[in-house]
């Protein structure tokens, strides 16, 4: 695939100022949460910033609740959708048709979903990292409290997520939905890039989303760095977003975000991008296969005569699983590290084995996807 210039780079010798934030809350039904994110957005401390104005938009969706009046409450402008059927990124492609032309190159667009909060010093970490020449910030998120038994397997999860991406220094794989802050002229690129062939269609309409796929910020994430620009989740941009209450809607996300993941790579083939997203499919797929011959194993060695028959192998290797499991919730503290050694948390690994080894067959037998 061809390669185009992203030209969001600061110029040599000073630094940019960030004239405007633009603040799209793309909102589907979401009176319960949009106070809260339109609450934790009044509060970004913005001092490193000082000319910056951010003008905060909510992009209402088909809703037919109460979010219209309470964004409007709250002091945020609403855009709202006209016969949209594309979901999230219809609506935002919708919202950035109208209003990305008024911005300037080096302007911003903040996108944070609905039900996410951002912590104060978010905007200001992200506006940072565009001043360095990043062309994409993204955010490292914790998960809300609720959700029993499943919304606590979910803030383990993220918290690891978390570890992984500080101890990284912010190297990231994808710029997640939940909040994302752009150059306007970044965009601007992606749009122009989809209209000229150098980057998938689309919607054919130069949307800068591409609403034909079920992951469009992993999607987005691709283009971006086609196209030639960096991104990063600095520890700084941090945020509380929604878990799924229960297994039905946990299987019904990750099925989405695994197939999607899986389609965007198929989407641009094999590039100097896109190796290592194939490399981690590859490790994934993998992995759901160990884990199938790990449980297997164990069952067959406590099966043998009727007697535990466990190899010192095994045993080594449950070992391994026990302490990554303790370590890596360090960011949790030890309430949750200890508990973690008796490795209840398996049961949410085999669940979303099963979930990819579906998205996997779901993908190459073309079954038709949906949200």
């Amino acid at each position: 695939m061809a390669t185009a210039q992203v030209t969001d780079a600061p110029p040599t010798g000073r630094q940019v100022l960030v004239r405007q934030v633009l603040v799209l809350v793309p909102a589907h039904n979401e009176e319960d949460v949009i106070r809260r994110a339109l609450a934790a957005l009044g509060t970004q401390e913005l001092d490193r910033h000082p000319g910056t104005a951010v003008r905060t938009v909510v992009v209402a969706d088909n809703c037919t609740d109460a979010t219209v009046p309470l964004a409007l409450a709250a002091g945020a402008e609403v855009f709202t959708t006209r016969g949209n059927r594309a979901k999230k990124g219809g609506a935002l492609n919708q919202a950035l048709a109208a209003l990305l032309p008024e911005l300037t190159d080096h302007d911003a667009v903040l996108v944070t979903d609905a039900d996410c909060a951002l912590d104060p010093g978010f905007l200001a970490a992200a506006l940072d990292r565009l001043d360095r020449g990043y062309s994409g910030i993204g955010g490292i998120f914790r998960g809300d409290p609720g959700g029993g038994f499943v919304g606590h397997l979910q803030r383990n999860e993220y918290a690891r997520y978390a570890r992984d991406v500080e101890r990284l220094g912010g190297r990231c794989l994808v710029l997640t939905g939940t909040a994302a802050l752009f150059r306007a002229e970044t965009l601007r690129a992606v749009s122009a890039a989809r209209l000229d062939g150098r980057l998938p269609a689309g919607d054919g309409a130069g949307g800068v989303y591409d609403t034909t796929v079920l992951t469009e910020d992993n999607e987005l994430t691709f283009a971006i760095l086609h196209l030639g620009g960096r991104i990063i989740s600095p520890p700084e941009c941090t945020l509380s977003t929604e878990v799924m209450s229960g297994w039905r809607a946990l299987w019904r996300q990750r099925l989405r975000w695994k197939r999607g993941a899986v389609e965007n790579c198929a989407q641009y083939g094999l590039t100097r991008i896109t190796w290592r997203y194939w490399g981690r499919q590859l490790l994934t797929m993998l992995g759901v296969v160990a884990s199938a011959l790990y449980l297997a194993t164990l069952v067959w060695a406590l099966s043998v005569d009727g007697s535990v028959n466990i190899k010192i192998f095994w045993l080594a290797v449950t070992g391994v699983f026990v302490v990554e499991r303790v370590v890596t919730l360090r960011k949790r503290g030890w309430r949750y590290m200890l508990p973690a050694a008796l490795m209840y948390e398996l049961v949410v690994d085999y669940f979303l084995q099963a979930c990819h080894g579906k998205a996997y067959l779901d993908a190459l037998l073309r079954r038709r996807k949906s949200w």
